[in-house]
């Protein structure tokens, strides 16, 4: 399974694995200020089956460029089982975006959300297996290459250990108008408000510009 580089579909600026899941779409709507925020915000989505899953996980990583090939195989001959794999990769995406929302807030989790993680995580930590090679202990997961849920696992682990770590505080949320994507903010003074200047930022600027411009003219 290979993608063009010039032709990717996704972008990969959250700086954890969990949050360039969330970021796996095309914006969300902002809810006013002061309303939390509910489902049915997405404004366009860019996983559309079980395929993009693969495409998106292969290029953050998630899977290898061999296991990726070997699942792809494997959705073709199980395409009711892939499907609903994909189900529950849109379910856990959703989870951890309304988790991490809540964080944001300085609220507690939806029980019915942190389950969902939690449901993921004990099906990821069940598959790793300790093995020694090399001279060294090093984990690996059972299944790789047949297992069709094998991308949600390290997406999973993901997620509770940023839940869990002193980054946390640096979560943040893109104010772009349409954009709603989360990153962390990784820079000295926390001072990073877009997901990424080119385009939010940039996107900003303008706007402003032309309301300077609309307001003297």
């Amino acid at each position: 399974m290979t993608v063009d580089a010039q032709a990717q579909p996704f972008k990969f600026v959250g700086g954890a694995l969990c949050l360039d899941f969330v970021n796996s779409l095309g914006g969300r709507r902002r809810p006013p200020a002061g309303r939390r925020r509910r489902g049915g915000a997405i404004l366009r989505e860019k996983l559309l089956g079980y395929e993009e899953l693969l495409v998106w996980s292969r290029l953050s990583g998630a899977v290898t460029e061999r296991e990726a090939a070997a699942l792809a195989r494997m959705a073709r001959r199980r395409g009711s089982a892939a499907r609903a794999v994909f189900a529950r990769a849109f379910r856990l995406r959703e989870a951890i975006y309304q988790i991490f929302a809540a964080v944001l807030e300085g609220r507690a989790p939806r029980k019915a959300d942190l389950a969902t993680l939690n449901r993921e995580l004990a099906i990821a930590r069940g598959r790793e297996r300790l093995h020694f090679a090399d001279q060294q202990w090093v984990w690996r997961w059972d299944g790789e290459e047949t297992a069709l849920d094998r991308p949600l696992w390290p997406v999973a682990q993901s997620a509770a250990a940023l839940l869990a770590s002193p980054a946390l505080g640096r979560v943040r949320e893109c104010p772009g108008e349409r954009c709603g994507w989360l990153f962390l903010d990784q820079s000295k003074n926390r001072s990073r408000q877009w997901c990424a200047m080119r385009d939010c930022g940039n996107l900003a600027k303008v706007r402003r510009f032309r309301a300077r411009r609309a307001v003297a003219g």
